[in-house]
C-alpha cells in the first residue's frame, strides 16, 4: 500500500501538467505577421500551415480550424451525420468529443476502450454491432434505439494510436464512416504510418496544452480534395467566391483558423521534431522510474510510436490514485485523474452504452503527469 502525507508547507509554485514552449521564431512571425496587417482568416500563413500539418502527417489535404472542437464538428457534418442519428465513440474521451457530435444533433454511443491503447477496442466495437447492427435499405440502424448510426470517431488518448485498420476495416463491412479524433496525436505513428489518415477524415488539436501550439486551434485531415473544398467552404461563412458580392448558399460556420494563429503554428511545427524527442525522453525518464514499481507506466502500444503528449500511470486501486492526487496537488505539482467518463456526464446520461469495464477501471487507476518539453 503506497501512502502519502499532505506536506505542511504551501507550494510556491506549481508545476504544469502541460505548457507550451515558445521563443523568438513565434516572435519574429507574429511580427511578420502584424506587419502584413493580414492577422485575421486571410493570409498567407494560413495556408503554410495547412501545407506543413498535410505533409508531416502523410495527408493529402489539411483544413485549418479555430480549434479542435469546430475541426471535429465540421468533420461530422462533411461526413453526412444528421440528427437524430448515432455516432460510435469512446466513454474515455475530453467532452469536446460529444460536444461536437452533440452539435450536430447526433447521440454518442458508447462502446468500451482497450487497456493497450487506450482507445476504441474494435472487438467490443464488432460486438456493438453484430448484436445492434440492422442493415435497412443503405443505412445501418441501431435496432434497440430505432436510429442510423452515422459515423464511427475513435480518439488517441494521450497520443496512444487505436488499432485503426481493424477499427476501419470492421466499420467498412458495416458502411460506417470513421472520422479519427486524433486531438492529441500530432507525431504518433502506428505500423510506421502517422495517425490521421486511416479514416474517411481526422482532426488535430493545438490548444496551449498540445504538443503544439497555435494558442487556440486545431484541422481536419483527409485524402480527399472533394471533401477539403467541402470543409474549407463549411467554415469560411459557405461564401460563394466573388470580388465583392456577398452571397451564402447555406448555413456556414465562421470557424477559420486567423493569420496570427497559423503563425505561430508555422514556428510550432519547425519544433515540433525536437519536441518528439523531448517527449520520448520524458516518458523514458518516467518509465524507469515506475519500472520497479506497483505502480503501472502507460507505454506505446506495440508497433506504435507514440508522441507521448501525456504521460500516464496507474495505481493498484482508486484510493491510492486519490491519496497521490492530493498529495502532489498540494505540493504544487499538477497531476489529473483521467476525464470523467462521458456516461457519467449530465449531457450524456441518455445515450446508448454498453459495458465498459476497461474504460471505469482506467478512470478509476489512473492519473495524467507533468508532461512538458523544458525550454532549449
Amino acid at each position: 500500500m503506497i501512502e502519502f502525507v499532505k506536506s505542511r508547507h504551501e507550494p510556491v509554485e506549481t508545476l504544469p501538467l502541460h505548457r507550451p514552449i515558445l521563443g523568438d521564431l513565434e516572435k519574429t512571425y507574429l511580427a511578420e505577421c502584424i506587419d502584413s496587417n493580414f492577422v485575421s482568416s486571410v493570409g498567407a500563413r494560413v495556408s503554410e500551415f495547412e501545407e506543413r500539418l498535410a505533409t508531416f502527417s502523410g495527408v493529402k489535404r489539411a483544413v485549418a480550424t479555430v480549434n479542435g472542437t469546430a475541426a471535429l464538428h465540421t468533420a461530422l457534418l462533411v461526413a453526412g451525420v444528421q440528427r437524430d442519428t448515432e455516432v460510435i465513440t469512446q466513454p474515455l474521451t475530453f467532452a469536446a468529443t460529444t460536444n461536437a457530435i452533440a452539435y450536430t444533433g447526433a447521440v454518442p454511443a458508447f462502446v468500451d476502450v482497450e487497456r493497450e491503447t487506450l482507445g476504441l477496442n474494435p472487438d467490443a466495437l464488432k460486438a456493438f454491432l453484430d448484436v445492434h447492427g440492422e442493415r435497412c435499405g443503405d443505412y445501418l440502424v441501431n435496432r434497440t434505439t430505432g436510429r442510423q448510426i452515422s459515423a464511427c470517431v475513435p480518439v488517441h488518448i494521450y497520443g496512444h494510436p487505436c488499432r485503426m485498420d481493424e477499427i476501419v476495416g470492421i466499420c467498412a463491412d458495416y458502411k460506417i464512416p470513421v472520422i479519427e479524433d486524433a486531438a492529441e496525436a500530432l507525431g504518433s505513428y502506428r505500423g510506421g504510418r502517422h495517425v490521421g489518415g486511416h479514416g474517411l477524415m481526422s482532426t488535430l488539436s493545438f490548444n496551449g496544452n498540445k504538443i503544439i501550439t497555435t494558442g487556440g486551434g486545431g484541422a481536419v485531415l483527409t485524402n480527399d480534395d472533394a471533401l477539403a473544398d467541402r470543409l474549407k467552404h463549411l467554415t469560411t461563412t459557405a461564401k460563394q467566391p466573388h470580388p465583392y458580392e456577398f452571397y451564402h448558399q447555406e448555413v456556414g460556420y465562421n470557424y477559420r483558423l486567423p493569420n496570427l494563429n497559423a503563425a505561430l503554428g508555422c514556428a510550432q511545427m519547425e519544433q515540433l521534431p525536437h519536441f518528439l524527442e523531448e517527449k520520448r525522453k520524458i516518458a523514458g525518464a518516467y518509465r524507469a522510474f515506475f519500472a520497479a514499481s506497483e505502480i503501472e507506466f502507460i507505454d506505446e502500444p506495440p508497433r506504435c510510436r507514440s508522441n507521448f503528449w501525456l504521460n500516464g500511470i496507474l495505481f493498484p486501486d482508486r484510493a491510492q490514485r486519490d491519496s497521490f492526487l492530493e498529495y502532489s496537488n498540494s505540493n504544487g505539482v499538477m497531476t489529473r485523474p483521467f476525464w470523467t467518463l462521458m456516461p457519467d456526464l449530465p449531457a450524456c446520461a441518455d445515450s446508448p452504452c454498453m459495458d465498459i469495464p476497461v474504460a471505469r477501471d482506467l478512470y478509476n487507476r489512473g492519473v495524467a503527469l507533468p508532461s512538458s518539453v523544458p525550454n532549449r
